[in-house]
This record gives structure tokens, C-alpha cells and sequence, in this order.
């Protein structure tokens, strides 16, 4: 893929930190943007163009909300970011089914339901020559499980697994599945868990710079970046 000028590209988590990185790095390779986020009034606060819409990922209904939002504002779907997400932190043993199971839906089954939802648009935009992605953010826990987040690390790992296999099937309809894996980063996430309280971490990538990374990944037809793609 050249360039993304043209191309219509859902970013889920938008009004995150990384989300709203990458979008804003998306605009200005001139993709024409759906953005997601859970609240009206922080997609409002972007300052990014393009089509929004708002939905709970942990609603089974939500996938086909967005990815019919896409098509309705640009006539087609050509790329998919999902960099939402929710983090918990603690001892395995007092995780709560609560935390167990939104940490499952948000971080796992939603992406899982998303790409579901939108194959037939990628499929479509596939014979269209439009080089079709889906991106999703499994980050460095899916490659090294970390005592005190057992659960979060789990939700991880099994979305990087989905990915391995799905990646293998999506290349006979030629769309392209990338995950990225990047160590810690300055979201802002880890200040906001559904259980427990952030350990001290270290001094974390600038969010900028991966969503940089990951944009470029994008544009010069990657399929995996793993950790060690952002070092250095």
C-alpha cells in the first residue's frame, strides 16, 4: 500500500491515547476516517476529521454499529485500527468474574466480532485493489505474560492467537492482518483500571512515535510487529 490517501479506515478507541494518535497521523496521509469512541464529547474533542460513532464493545450489536457507520459515510471499508482497550491489575486470585469477563469482551471478543462484521467490506475492497488491513494492538503481554496481570495478559494473548490464525486465513482474500505488540506505553491507560492499581512502571514509548510506527507498518505492507519493532 503506497499510500492511504483515499481510503476508508475505521479507528476503534479513537478518543484514546494511542487511538487518537494514530488518527490524527491517519488524517494526515489523507485517509478519510470513522472514528469510535464511547462519548460524543471526547470524539467532538479530537480535532480530526471525519465520520463518528459512539458504542460499548462489550455490546455484541456494536461491531456491525461501526463498521455500518464506515459505509454509510464513505460508501466502503478499506482498513480497520482497533486500539481500544481496558487494563486490571492485582493478584490472580482476587480478580473478579466482573473484571475476568469485560477484560474477555472488550479486549478479545470485540475485535474478534469486528473483524466478523466487516469481511464482507474488506472482501469487497479486496477486489477493489485497495490492499484491505486490520490492525489490532495485542502489545508486549501477549509475548510475556506478567505476574499481577494474569487476566489482562490472557486477554492479550488470546487476541494475538486469534490473530495468528485468522491472519493465515484473510491472506487467500487478500486482506492483510497486522498486529502490533509494543512495550508500555504513555496512554494514560494504566491510570484508569477496571480492578486494582498500576505497580510502578517504567517511562513508557511517547504514543506518537508508536502510532508512527504502526502508520508506516501499514503503508509499506507489514503483517507483524512485535515488541521489538519498537525499540530503538
Amino acid at each position: 500500500m503506497p499510500s492511504l490517501s483515499g481510503s476508508s479506515v475505521l479507528v476503534v478507541g479513537a478518543t484514546g491515547g494511542l487511538g487518537r494518535a494514530i488518527a490524527h497521523l491517519l488524517s494526515e496521509e489523507g485517509a478519510l476516517l470513522t472514528l469510535h469512541g464511547r462519548s460524543t464529547a471526547r470524539l467532538a474533542e479530537l480535532g480530526t476529521s471525519g465520520a463518528t460513532v459512539t458504542g460499548d464493545l462489550s455490546d455484541p450489536g456494536t461491531a456491525t454499529q461501526l463498521v455500518s457507520a464506515a459505509l454509510a459515510a464513505y460508501g466502503r471499508l478499506d482498513g480497520i485500527i482497533n486500539a481500544a482497550g481496558v487494563v486490571a491489575f492485582g493478584p490472580m486470585a482476587d480478580v473478579t468474574d466482573e473484571t475476568i469477563d469485560t477484560l474477555m469482551a472488550v479486549n478479545t471478543t470485540a475485535p474478534m466480532r469486528l473483524l466478523r462484521a466487516a469481511y464482507p467490506a474488506l472482501i469487497e475492497s479486496s477486489g477493489g485493489l485497495r490492499d484491505p488491513f486490520f490492525v489490532t494492538l495485542s502489545g508486549v503481554v501477549s509475548e510475556r505474560p506478567t505476574a499481577n496481570m494474569a487476566a489482562y495478559s490472557a486477554s492479550k494473548a488470546a487476541l494475538a492467537a486469534f490473530g495468528q490464525a485468522a491472519g493465515r486465513e484473510m491472506r487467500r482474500d487478500g486482506i492483510r492482518f497486522l498486529d502490533a505488540r509494543p512495550g508500555h506505553t504513555e496512554t494514560g491507560l494504566a491510570t484508569r483500571p477496571i480492578q486494582g492499581s498500576a505497580p510502578q512502571l517504567p517511562h513508557g514509548y511517547q504514543p506518537a512515535d508508536v502510532a508512527r510506527r504502526i502508520v508506516d507498518a501499514i503503508i509499506s505492507g507489514e503483517r507483524d510487529l512485535p515488541s521489538t519493532a519498537f525499540a530503538g
